[in-house]
């Protein structure tokens, strides 16, 4: 069974509003989070996930694999440049949030992650269990 059939975004496509009826201040938290672009490769050792993540940096990014689960939440701040004021704007200050869920058959230990230009790439190595093997015939 591939890994596209086991993935299953928690998220719609584009935003998901948050269920909380409290009302927002200026300095409040968006009421929505972002999902962002992704896409799921595989190959016999691992599953190959790129997420894309503009304005995001390192500091700003937590990745973490969980009870079957693999989680990437970020945020976004713009950078206002001194004594600058948007005259228009269509990005968001907003946090982002993906969750893909597998049935445990990602080997979390060996999770390697790399972030370059808003790029976040992640291999996901297959669990022993799942890779194939030669077996003897007697």
């Amino acid at each position: 069974m591939s890994i596209l059939n086991q993935i299953v975004p928690r998220l719609s496509r584009s935003l998901t509003r948050r269920e909380n009826g409290e009302a927002q201040s200026a300095n409040a938290e968006p009421e929505f989070t972002l999902k962002p672009a992704y896409e799921v490769t595989e190959s016999k050792e691992a599953w190959g996930l790129t997420a894309h993540l503009p304005g995001v940096n390192k500091e700003g990014l937590e990745l973490t694999a969980e009870e079957g689960r693999v989680i990437v939440r970020g945020r976004r701040a713009w950078q206002k440049p001194e004594g600058w004021t948007a005259v228009y704007r269509e990005s968001v200050d907003a946090p982002y949030e993906l969750v893909l869920e597998h049935d445990n058959t990602v080997d979390a230990d060996k999770i390697h992650a790399e972030l370059k230009d808003g790029v976040l790439r992640v291999s996901l190595p297959k669990a022993e269990a799942l890779k194939p093997r030669k077996i003897a015939v007697n």
